[in-house]
């Protein structure tokens, strides 16, 4: 993907305001199946994946023994016995291979990657580029569910990074140029645009979905990260269980928060945070400063002890710059938007 086609304010106002569309192709697909796959997938990653049936989709993470993140995922239940998991483009063999490593279960598991394209069709008339891309009633989907669309051999799911309601598409790699071309044109009645990796991070970033690599890493667990709404301890046992039970109900160490920059500079991946007593408290995990927010804005990585309202200091490019902790998300879609 691209970083942008246009330019990255122009892509992200699109999708804030009518739709865009992401060629995600880059993105990983592994197929679990299996008499004991849905046994299989609850023990490698952390949330209840007894809840869903066929035809939903969780969002959950696979989980190292530290209770770390090995990668985010979401889980699309085909069949009973059959999974798909569109896993991170970087992680895809890294997953691949602790899923094969650490699965005990009577199941197959297959990386499925080439056979697969994904476009993302985002915004409030997302939902309808993609009836009309396809031909079919998706408005009816609550969200995290999908449509198997068989005789085009495409899966159309409620999901989404960007904040904005929308479909993804997973389709045959060889049909995706076809798909993306007519998509171009259907989303010009919109005044929407194709989109590049730029305005997926400020639009993900606005709404403080984590990014593996930033805020979701082996060695941040899934407590830290924010992700302890899908660590399910009762569900029973699986990867990484006594440590985020531990966590989830004495605390973490370690926590994500959102930041403005109240000084002049943006803050970048890597920078320190600093106390007002000038005590390193942590460090930036995704800054910029973006459109629709229009303020320099942030996550990072700080002490548990860190809350909303309090005055912090980032060292931007060798400056202490003041900086206030906020409330999450920085943004939030009014849930009537895309009817």
């Amino acid at each position: 993907m691209p970083v942008y086609h246009t330019d990255i304010i122009s892509e992200h106002r699109a999708v804030r305001s009518s739709v865009g569309i992401f060629d995600v192709s880059h993105m990983g697909e592994i197929i679990v199946e299996g008499v004991e796959a849905k046994k299989a997938l609850n023990f490698l990653t952390c949330n209840d994946l007894s809840k869903i049936v066929n035809g939903k989709a969780q969002y959950t993470a696979i989980t190292n023994y530290k209770g770390g993140v090995v990668d985010d995922i979401i889980i699309y239940q085909l069949k009973e016995d059959k999974f798909l998991l569109c896993v991170n483009a970087a992680n895809t063999e890294k997953d691949f291979n602790w899923l094969c490593k650490e699965n005990k279960f009577n199941c197959t598991i297959t990386n499925v990657s080439e056979q697969y394209a994904q476009i993302a069709v985002q915004g409030p008339k997302g939902v309808a580029s993609a009836e009309e891309l396809l031909s079919c009633d998706l408005s009816y989907l609550p969200p995290f569910h999908f449509l198997e669309l068989k005789e085009k051999n495409i899966i159309a799911a409620r999901t989404g990074y960007t904040g904005e309601d929308g479909v993804e598409l997973f389709l045959p790699s060889q049909d995706a140029s076809l798909y993306w071309e007519r998509l171009c044109k259907i989303i010009e009645k919109y005044n929407g645009l194709p989109c590049g990796l730029g305005a997926r991070d400020t639009l993900r970033l606005e709404v403080c979905y984590p990014l593996h690599g930033h805020e979701l890493s082996d060695d941040i667990t899934a407590i830290e990260s924010g992700l302890g709404w899908v660590v399910k301890p009762e569900k029973g046992d699986f990867i990484g269980r006594e440590v985020l039970k531990r966590e989830k109900e004495q605390g973490a160490k370690r926590k994500i928060a959102a930041f403005v920059v109240t000084g002049k500079g943006i803050a970048r991946h890597g920078d320190k945070v600093y106390s007002l007593d000038k005590e390193e408290i942590g460090y930036v995990t995704s800054g910029t400063k973006t459109p629709t927010v229009n303020k320099a804005i942030g996550l990072a990585l700080v002490s548990k002890d860190v809350g909303i309202g309090d005055e912090i200091f980032v060292e931007i490019r060798g400056k202490l710059i003041g900086a206030q902790v906020v409330k999450k998300p920085f943004y939030r879609r009014k849930k009537n938007e895309s009817d």
